[in-house]
């Protein structure tokens, strides 16, 4: 294992109300670049432990929060009043990376719906990032939602937009890796349910992200499961389509389930590959 300076804190919440952030940070002795990770949704940093030792070895410093209703972090679980309020996590977050790291060229990597927040976060600060890294971004739901209970989300945002419903799910549909699996299954720290003002509001970036799409310009790989249960592969590809950037990639892998990196025999590999992409563009 290659040694690293290894760091846990929070930020204490903005005035307002803005709840308290944990985060993580990882300092390679040497490092040649930065990134910041963002989790995708009901999870936490926690899990990319494994990951963050592999881009150390890579020489990459790396920053994981805790979003807001996440993991170790406070608010309330799977619920945001705004959409924005995620921007204002990776805000506070990158002034204390930004510390540690000087000015090391910096990367963002979202995983699902931390996926959705990178890019939603290039729309308003297209100079945050040398490149952005996608791992099955949230730009759409793998499976059609019927129409009624869309109706019923929307009202209950504006009614009741604390109304939480399981998202229904499961660590089997996430990773093939059956350990991993239970893992999800078994995390105290993995929120199973969400929001109506969540969802109403997640869904209300996803129509603006694919309206705006033409305005990232910097450079951008995404790396999309073929066999995603989650996340939609086609809209993803129509985002992505729209892009200005003249730097992309949509590497789509057939067979590998939500969280590529928890896939079993290539999700090293593929860390691996994300951060070899990283270095290419210093």
């Amino acid at each position: 294992m290659h040694p690293y300076a290894y760091e846990e804190g929070s930020i204490s919440g903005r005035p307002g109300g803005a709840p308290t952030i944990a985060y993580q940070l990882s300092l390679p002795e040497g490092a040649k670049a930065a990134v910041l990770l963002l989790h995708g949704y009901g999870e936490h940093g926690g899990r990319y432990r494994r990951v963050i030792a592999r881009w150390a070895r890579k020489n990459i410093a790396t920053a994981i929060p805790d979003l807001r209703g996440h993991g170790w972090s406070a608010g309330a679980r799977g619920h945001c009043d705004r959409f924005s309020d995620y921007h204002e996590d990776v805000d506070d977050v990158l002034a204390v990376f930004r510390e540690r790291v000087a000015a090391l060229p910096l990367f963002g990597f979202g995983h699902s719906f931390g996926g959705l927040i990178t890019a939603t976060y290039v729309l308003g600060h297209p100079g945050a990032f040398r490149g952005v890294v996608l791992s099955s971004p949230y730009f759409g739901l793998a499976l059609q939602v019927p129409k009624a209970k869309l109706l019923a989300g929307r009202i209950a945002s504006r009614l009741v937009p604390g109304l939480a419903l399981p998202s229904g799910l499961e660590g089997k549909d996430v990773t093939h890796d059956e350990t991993l699996a239970r893992l999800y299954d078994t995390d105290p720290l993995v929120n199973k349910d969400a929001t109506a003002r969540w969802f109403t509001e997640s869904s209300a970036a996803q129509r603006d992200l694919l309206a705006r799409a033409a305005q990232i310009r910097l450079p951008i790989v995404v790396f999309q499961a073929g066999a995603d249960k989650v996340a939609s592969p086609a809209a993803a590809r129509a985002v992505f389509d729209r892009m200005g950037s003249t730097d992309k990639r949509f590497d789509e892998r057939p067979g590998l389930y939500h969280e590529i990196l928890n896939e079993p025999d290539v999700g090293d590999a593929l860390a691996d590959e994300m951060a070899d992409w990283m270095l290419a563009r210093l």
